[in-house]
């Protein structure tokens, strides 16, 4: 069983369709959250995710959207909140608010949390993995630090596939993982898009410069 693993889109749809076209031949897809924020084009990602029927639970940036609640976000963040609610739909708002905060697909062998399986918000870089993080799931797969990184345990496996739309690992190339379940194996991408595209976006649609500068840096 090999399951295709992404990871905070962040509205990205050129990197999103980067990693699909790159990614193999799988037998399921997950989504670990943050289908939206920053980037612009919300609507085209969420329905990306929902036509392709991924498994996806809510991350902070989604709960911040479908709920208006950006409060605690920096200008850039909160620049990328406020365009998603401009231009997305009551039904995309919908299916957002309707994402879960956790939950475990394939017959119960992946759970998918956002942040930590305690606390959805919580921050857990890869030097932070640990086995106690695994309940009895085979694989835990988690985002929103966008680090990709992987450990492996007695007990499972913890993966964070890294950030689709927005790396902050020092590598600007889009991020997604291969688990092969059978195997206990996880397996890294990394793939080039056309950042220059995204930039020219966000400048288009008024979002701040910042959020196409850190694009090229991959932070």
């Amino acid at each position: 069983m090999r399951v295709g693993l992404v990871s905070d889109i962040h509205s990205n749809r050129v990197a999103l369709e980067a990693v699909l076209d790159d990614m193999p031949t799988v037998d399921a897809l997950a989504c670990a959250g943050d289908v939206v924020g920053y980037n612009p084009w919300p609507a085209e990602c969420v329905d990306a995710v929902r036509e392709r029927e991924i498994p996806t639970v809510m991350g902070n940036h989604d709960r911040a959207v479908a709920e208006d609640t950006a409060f605690r976000f920096n200008s850039m963040a909160r620049a990328g909140v406020e365009h998603a609610r401009r231009v997305l739909d009551d039904d995309r708002l919908e299916w957002l608010g309707a994402l879960p905060d956790e939950r475990t697909i394939l017959d119960g062998r992946v759970k998918l949390v956002h942040g930590h399986p305690d606390d959805p918000d919580r921050y857990t870089y890869p030097e932070e993995f640990s086995a106690s993080m695994l309940d009895d799931e085979e694989l835990l797969v988690l985002g929103h630090t966008h680090v990709q990184g992987h450990e492996r345990y007695e007990e499972g496996i913890v993966c964070n596939p890294g950030s689709v739309g927005q790396p902050r690992d020092g590598d600007p190339r889009a991020a997604y993982a291969i688990a092969d379940l059978d195997a206990r194996e996880i397996e890294e991408r990394r793939v080039e898009y056309d950042v220059d595209a995204v930039a020219d976006a966000v400048e288009r649609a008024e979002l701040p410069e910042s959020i196409a500068r850190r694009l090229y840096e991959g932070r």
